[in-house]
């Protein structure tokens, strides 16, 4: 491996003309220099692959960082010398014999060298290179992108014009020196499983981080609907279509590759790359900046897992706004489940290339396009291609969690289950706006209950809104859910059993993951500076305050969940809440009324109900708060097991509602929790085991109060719902009929109060508590109509002890007197 002095003298020249071209953008980790001088052994180098421009890349990045150089060698024990770097196979070795990927030579000599001098020892530190993959540079041509790194291996010709058009936005990761000593496989084995071994090891890090960074290798996409095509659910479901219709095989499968092309995704890397350059100028243009909070998490699981990224979904800028983060923190952009209404001229295929695949609202009645989309998703996941979808279905009109839908974790279960021995995890992500472009959309669509369609010009509508300001977005990633580990806990035989329609354990996993992903999706909320000045703001009668007490009010806010979070990846803002108060008027939502008295922030009548959309993304985390402090607001002293009673029948439907996980800790140990908290902070009194609200006039009284109406028309709907249900005789009232007459009558509520709060009565958040109760048994449904359990009626006389006489009193007379027009029926 000597060199001749000619070529040592061409190839530094050549390291000094590239090393003042050459730009790292990107380098992992951010100390490499702490990543190799820690080890008091030599280093060897590892690179995928015998390329002059890797290998001169490398010299220039360990010159410029203090290594180890890898154009020197290193010296064993026994005075033998070896070089400083080595490849796994070479390229032209590759391209000659067609795929054939020889073992290589210098490790094999390496290896031997070891095995015969069990007193020598190496570093090896595997190092990969991405030319083009740079995520962080702002500005990228087409001749940029088509030139970038991919799984193909690429001629001389095309690498040489890959290092001069990319040469300045160069990525390089270094993975974590190992020992090769401790790669060797100890005993009475022959060398060449030795080599094999190390070499395998070598080959699946190397893939794993180019999964990592790029994804697996896109297929074109008539391959994969052919495969799809050729799997025996597809060719069944094509069968049993054909019978049923009097037709041929032949035409029920041309059917079902109809369909495969209306579903599947074509994505391009170019077009990637190209989005991503858009995508951040526009960014820079709506937002102040993107915050990323666990990004961490992904990294460490992409690779080995298979990503099924679950986030909330609050706008259509959602999917856009993830694969963004995603490809500039170097991970693929995963593939995006999307509605079929969004296959719009232009807008669709653009979205395929993104890596959208779109599917029908309904499969009810297809089982040929079941199959079809069941087999596609199977094959993403299976060949560890990420994917993304909303479990929530439709975006939020409300601001809050909706209730999961089943759909799509069912397949993913059902693909899990064929090959359980596959590492897939679920990442849920919460995305939270200060100020979110469909605000105006989702105040009408509330008003109307009608939802506009989607089209090009309507996109073109969101475009004029482009130079308002909307401040800033958090991208939160929630704990990552391992589906083996969840399922072996919970469903100790699931692997022994079939994944089939009528398996018990995938009809009870699928509900239970569902809440799961959905609660750890909350616990990752981000307060932001609008969802709290609106959680004190809209608590106020008239939607005025004076700018002290909401100033007194948001430092409590902020006090409560940094002393008793209401999640576990809890995300606090930074500044003051003078500065939250200023940002709140920056971006048009609460206005000034400047008086000698002092100050008022008011929200006009325009914006109360769009405010009521960003308290609601956080309200679950000040759900068990803000009941304790509701339970004071009719109750001036109460003794623990009076408050405890009075609580614990209601927490379990505000859990189900705001979707907040049961850790099986008792509610009593929460509830004096909150107690301690509410002393500390002086919002109560405690004398032994009573506690007491303070005195009228009091302000700490005052911020009990407002904290306590934040959870008020959660409990005046659910009074409704109850007192509706008890209106009719067991067993007589369907409910389709309570939804509707609960939804009318909360709208009646508030017709009275002059309030304008469409999302209050919100028929979905009627049926959602629907769907809790019936999950906990309180309710069940017999012939069409509800039954209640016995329980229920005790337990809505006892709720009345929350509610002050005058509040007890409305909810009570508008419940009353109406006809009983199901009964009847």
């Amino acid at each position: 491996m000597s060199e001749t002095p000619s070529q040592g003298f061409w190839q530094r020249l050549g390291c000094r003309l590239l090393g003042a071209w050459l730009r790292f953008r990107s380098i992992d980790p951010e100390r490499p220099e702490a990543l190799v001088t820690e080890s008091t052994r030599p280093v060897v180098y590892v690179l995928p692959v015998s390329a002059l421009s890797d290998r001169m890349a490398l010299s220039i990045f360990c010159q410029r960082f203090d290594l180890p150089s890898p154009e020197g060698s290193v010296c064993l024990a026994d005075g033998r010398r070896f070089p400083a770097h080595l490849a796994l196979f070479d390229a032209a070795h590759y391209r000659r014999h067609r795929g054939h990927v020889d073992r290589s030579t210098s490790l094999d000599h390496l290896i031997g060298a070891l095995e015969q001098h069990p007193d020598s020892d190496v570093d090896l530190v595997p190092v990969t290179l991405f030319w083009g993959r740079a995520p962080q540079r702002e500005r990228v041509g087409l001749r940029h992108l088509l030139i970038a790194d991919g799984w193909s291996l690429v001629g001389r010709l095309q690498r040489l014009a890959g290092v001069i058009i990319n040469g300045r936005s160069l990525e390089i990761r270094l993975g974590e020196p190992v020992s090769l000593r401790a790669l060797m496989a100890h005993g009475d084995v022959d060398q060449q499983f030795n080599r094999t071994r190390i070499t395998r090891f070598l080959r699946r890090y190397f893939r794993r981080i180019r999964l990592q960074a790029i994804g697996p290798d896109l297929s074109h996409r008539r391959t994969l609907i052919r495969r799809v095509l050729r799997q025996p659910a597809v060719r069944d479901a094509a069968h049993q279509s054909a019978l049923e219709r009097g037709e041929h095989d032949d035409k029920a499968l041309q059917r079902a590759e109809r369909y495969g092309f209306e579903i599947a995704a074509n994505m391009s890397a170019p077009v990637l790359r190209f989005l991503y350059q858009v995508l951040g100028r526009l960014w820079n243009r709506l937002y102040d900046g993107v915050d990323v909070h666990g990004i961490e998490d992904v990294e460490a699981l992409a690779g080995t897992h298979e990503l099924v990224y679950v986030p909330c979904h609050r706008s259509h800028i959602d999917y856009l706004l993830l694969s963004y983060v995603l490809y500039q923190k170097g991970l693929m952009p995963p593939h995006i489940a999307a509605g079929r209404n969004l296959d719009m001229p232009v807008i669709g295929p653009l979205l395929r290339r993104a890596g959208a695949f779109f599917m029908r609202r309904s499969f009810r009645g297809n089982q040929l396009y079941r199959a079809v989309f069941n087999e596609y998703l199977h094959q993403l996941l299976s060949q560890g291609h990420p994917v993304e979808y909303f479990i929530e279905g439709g975006r939020s009109r409300t601001g809050r969690m909706l209730s999961p839908r089943p759909g799509m974790l069912s397949m993913t279960l059902r693909s899990h289950a064929r090959a359980p021995n596959r590492e897939m995890a679920f990442v849920p992500i919460y995305i939270g706006y200060e100020k979110v472009i469909e605000s105006n959309a989702y105040i009408r669509e509330l008003r109307t209950g009608e939802k506009r369609k989607e089209s090009p010009l309507g996109l073109l509508r969101v475009l004029r809104h482009l130079r308002q300001p909307f401040g800033r977005v958090q991208v939160s990633v929630g704990e990552p859910l391992v589906l083996g580990s969840y399922l072996d806990q919970r469903f100790p035989d699931w692997r022994s059993q079939e994944a089939g329609a009528e398996a018990d354990w995938l009809r009870e996993a699928v509900p239970d993951l569902s809440l799961e992903i959905a609660a750890r999706i909350n616990h990752a909320a981000a307060l932001t500076p609008i969802s709290l000045v609106a959680l004190t703001i809209l608590a106020t009668p008239h939607r005025t305050i004076e700018i002290d007490l909401l100033l007194r009010q948001l430092k409590t806010l902020y006090a409560l969940q940094e002393r008793l979070p209401g999640g576990k990846r809890v995300r606090l803002p930074e500044q003051s809440p003078q500065d939250w108060v200023e940002r709140s008027e920056y971006l048009g939502m609460v206005s000034r009324i400047e008086h000698s008295l002092g100050d008022l922030i008011t929200v006009s009548d325009e914006r109360a109900p769009l405010l009521t959309w960003y308290r609601n993304n956080v309200l679950h985390l000040f759900a068990l708060h803000a009941l304790v402090a509701f339970a004071f607001r009719n109750n001036a002293r109460l003794d623990f097991e009076t408050l405890d009673s009075l609580l614990a029948p209601i927490w379990p439907a505000l859990q189900q509602e705001f979707f907040i996980e049961d850790d099986d800790t008792d509610f009593a140990e929460h509830l004096r929790d909150v107690l301690a908290v509410f002393v500390a902070l002086g919002l109560l009194k405690q004398q032994g085991e009573h506690w007491q609200r303070p005195e009228t006039g009091d302000e700490a009284r005052e911020r009990l109060y407002l904290l306590g109406r934040a959870i008020q028309p959660t409990l005046e709907r659910g009074f409704i719902l109850f007192s509706t249900l008890m209106h009719y005789p067991n067993g007589t009232i369907s409910r389709e009929m309570l939804e509707e007459q609960s939804q009318l009558l909360a709208e009646r509520l508030t017709r009275l109060q002059g309030l304008n709060a469409p999302e209050f009565f919100d028929r979905r958040l009627f049926a959602g508590l629907l769907d809790t109760l019936e999950r906990d048994g309180w309710l069940w449904q017999s012939q069409e109509r509800l039954n209640f359990d016995s329980r229920l009626p005790d337990a809505l006389m006892k709720s009345r002890m929350l509610f002050d006489p005058t509040l007890r009193h409305r909810l009570t007379e508008l419940t009353a007197g109406r006809p009983h027009t199901e009964a009847s029926a």
